[in-house]
C-alpha cells in the first residue's frame, strides 16, 4: 500500500465519493416519494400534467407499458357529476316551485303574490318549469301570467289544486278571466292537478235575464212545465252579491304553440277553458266537470284561433262542451266524451250584424251522453261571412234531445228582430251519426235569403226514446244538399241539388 502513487490515492478517493453520493440520492428520493404521497392526489395530477407537457405524448414508461395520458383523469373516488336534475329531468336551475316563493297552500292563505313571484322568475329562463306541487291547495285570485318578453317553452306544472276566492271583494266590479296566460310562445300547462273555480256562488247570482240556449224553445215537456226555473240570487253575509261579469277559469290569449294536458278544470264561474287569438293549440287528456244546470259554463271555447287539436278528453258542463267561434280555421276535435252539456257547437255567429268566418272544422269519434244538442251550427240573423268545410263524423248519440241542428235564427233573448242578411253555410257534412234521441232527430233551419248549400248526409241512424218531452219528425227549411244513403228516420225534407235563387254576398261580407 505504501507504494501507492498519488494518482492511485486520488482515483480511489473519487470512486468512494461517487458511491457515497449514489447512496445519499436514493435515500433522498425515497423520502421525497413518501412526502408526495402524504400530500394527496392534487400534486399527483399536477405532476402528470407537467410530464405530459415537457415530454410529449410519445414517451413511454421504462417498463414498456401503456403511454402516459396527456391529462390524467381524477381517481375513482372523485367522479365528475352531471348537472343536478330536478322535476321531470329539468335542470334544478330551471325549476321554480311556488312554495319556495312564499306560497302556503293551506286553502285559506292568499297565495296570489307567491304565484306572481314564481312566474316572474320562471319567465326569465327558457325551458323553465313553474311547479304547483301536489298535496297542497292554493287560494289564488285573478292573475295574469303574461309575456311578451318571457322566454320560450315554459312549463306550468300543475299537480296540486288551485281554488278561486268566493268573496265579492276579490273580484272588484268584475273581471273577464281568473287565470290567464298571454302572449307566450311554447307555453304548456300540464299535470294531474285541479283548477277549481268554486262557481256555485256565481251560478246562484245569475240574473233572471241571463242568456238561455235558444234551442230550449224546441223542447216541450209533456206536462208543459218550465225546463228551467229562475235562479235565486245569493246574498249571504259571507260572500255578498257577486259581480255580474263572470270570469273564465283558464284563458290563453295571443299565444303560439299552446298545450294543455292532463289537468282537471271544474266548477268554473263561466267558461272553463278558452283560447283567443292563438295559433297551434293542443288539448289532450283533460277533464272538465261542472253540473249540467250550471249556467253558461262552456267546456272549451275557441275564438280567432287556428290549427287546433282537441282530443281524448271528458267534458261535462252546463253549456257547449266545445264551442267554436268566429275566426277559427283548421280545428280537429277527436275522441271526446261530452255530457251533460249542450253538445259541440259552431257559433253562435253574426250577432249584432257582425262578420263571422269559420272553415275546415272536423268533429270525429265523439260520444254524446244525455246532452241537449249533439252537433250544432248556430247563427244570428243580420250577420255576414261564412261557415264552410265542416265534417261531423262517427258521432254516438245516447239519449240526446236534438242530435243534428242548424239554426240560422238563433236568439238568446225573448225576442229578436227579423233581418235578411245571414252568415252563408256551405259544404256541411254528416256521416255515421248514430244512437238515440228524445225530442227531434234533425232540425235544419236555414236562412230564407241565404239557404244552406251542399249539406250531405250518410249513415244517419237515430232511434227515438220516449221520455218526458213531446217528440217530432225531422225538420228542414231552405236546406239543400244530398242524401248518400237511406237514413233512419227518413230525412225527406232535405232538398236535393242547389237553390234556384240565392242572394250573393257583397265582397265586404265574404271571408
Amino acid at each position: 500500500m505504501g507504494r501507492l502513487s498519488f494518482r492511485s490515492v486520488t482515483f480511489m478517493f473519487i470512486v468512494a465519493f461517487f458511491v457515497w453520493s449514489s447512496l445519499n440520492v436514493e435515500v433522498c428520493n425515497a423520502r421525497r416519494g413518501k412526502h408526495w404521497r402524504q400530500h394527496g392526489t392534487t400534486s399527483s395530477v399536477s405532476l402528470y400534467k407537467k410530464k405530459g407537457k415537457s415530454h410529449g405524448s410519445n414517451n413511454h414508461h421504462k417498463s414498456g407499458g401503456k403511454p402516459k395520458p396527456k391529462y390524467a383523469s381524477p381517481p375513482p373516488s372523485t367522479p365528475i357529476s352531471p348537472p343536478s336534475k330536478g322535476y321531470d329531468n329539468v335542470p334544478s336551475t330551471n325549476i321554480f316551485d311556488v312554495t319556495n316563493f312564499g306560497a302556503v297552500g293551506d286553502g285559506k292563505t292568499d297565495d296570489t303574490k307567491a304565484f306572481q313571484a314564481a312566474w316572474a322568475a320562471a319567465c326569465k329562463v327558457e325551458d323553465s318549469t313553474m311547479i304547483v306541487p301536489s298535496k297542497y291547495v292554493f287560494l289564488v285570485g285573478p292573475i295574469s301570467f303574461s309575456g311578451p318578453y318571457c322566454q320560450h317553452n315554459i312549463v306550468f306544472q300543475l299537480d296540486g289544486t288551485i281554488i278561486a276566492p268566493t268573496d265579492a271583494k276579490s273580484w272588484g266590479s268584475g273581471i273577464m278571466q281568473w287565470l290567464e296566460f298571454t302572449k307566450l310562445v311554447g307555453i304548456t300547462v300540464k299535470g294531474s292537478g285541479v283548477i277549481d273555480g268554486r262557481g256555485s256562488v256565481w251560478w246562484l247570482d245569475t240574473p233572471y235575464d241571463d242568456p238561455l240556449d235558444d234551442e230550449l224553445k224546441l223542447i216541450i215537456p209533456l206536462n208543459k212545465t218550465l225546463l228551467r226555473h229562475p235562479p235565486t240570487p245569493l246574498n249571504s253575509s259571507l260572500s255578498g252579491k257577486m259581480p255580474s261579469i263572470k270570469p273564465t277559469a283558464l284563458r290563453f290569449y295571443g299565444s303560439f304553440n299552446v298545450t294543455v294536458t292532463g289537468i282537471t278544470i271544474q266548477n268554473s264561474q263561466q267558461c272553463h277553458l278558452k283560447f283567443d287569438n292563438c295559433i297551434g293549440v293542443l288539448v289532450n287528456n283533460i277533464t272538465v266537470s261542472s253540473p249540467g244546470d250550471s249556467p253558461n259554463t262552456d267546456g272549451i271555447h275557441l275564438q280567432n284561433s287556428k290549427d287546433a287539436l282537441i282530443r281524448s278528453s271528458n267534458i261535462a258542463c252546463g253549456d257547449d262542451c266545445v264551442s267554436i267561434q268566429t275566426g277559427c280555421t283548421n280545428v280537429y276535435v277527436h275522441n271526446i266524451n261530452c255530457g251533460p252539456g249542450h253538445g259541440i257547437s259552431i257559433g253562435s255567429l253574426g250577432k249584432d250584424n257582425t262578420k263571422a268566418c269559420v272553415s275546415n272544422i272536423t268533429v270525429k269519434d265523439v260520444i254524446m251522453q244525455n246532452t241537449m244538442n249533439g252537433v250544432r251550427i248556430k247563427t244570428w240573423q243580420g250577420g255576414s261571412g261564412s261557415v264552410q268545410g265542416v265534417f261531423f263524423s262517427n258521432i254516438q248519440m245516447n239519449e240526446v234531445q236534438l242530435p243534428i241542428v242548424i239554426d240560422q235564427f238563433y236568439c238568446d233573448k225573448s225576442r229578436c228582430k227579423n233581418q235578411t242578411a245571414a252568415v252563408a253555410l256551405s259544404d256541411i257534412n254528416y256521416a255515421g251519426i248514430k244512437g238515440t234521441y228524445t225530442v227531434k232527430p234533425v232540425h235544419l233551419a236555414c236562412s230564407d235569403s241565404m239557404p244552406c248549400q251542399d249539406v250531405t248526409m250518410m249513415n244517419i241512424q237515430l232511434k227515438p226514446i220516449q221520455e218526458r218531452y213531446h217528440m217530432y219528425d225531422p225538420f228542414c227549411w231552405q236546406t239543400f244538399g244530398e242524401l248518400y244513403t237511406p237514413t233512419q228516420p227518413p230525412i225527406e225534407c232535405l232538398q236535393v241539388g242547389k237553390p234556384t235563387s240565392n242572394k250573393i254576398q257583397a265582397d265586404h261580407d265574404q271571408c
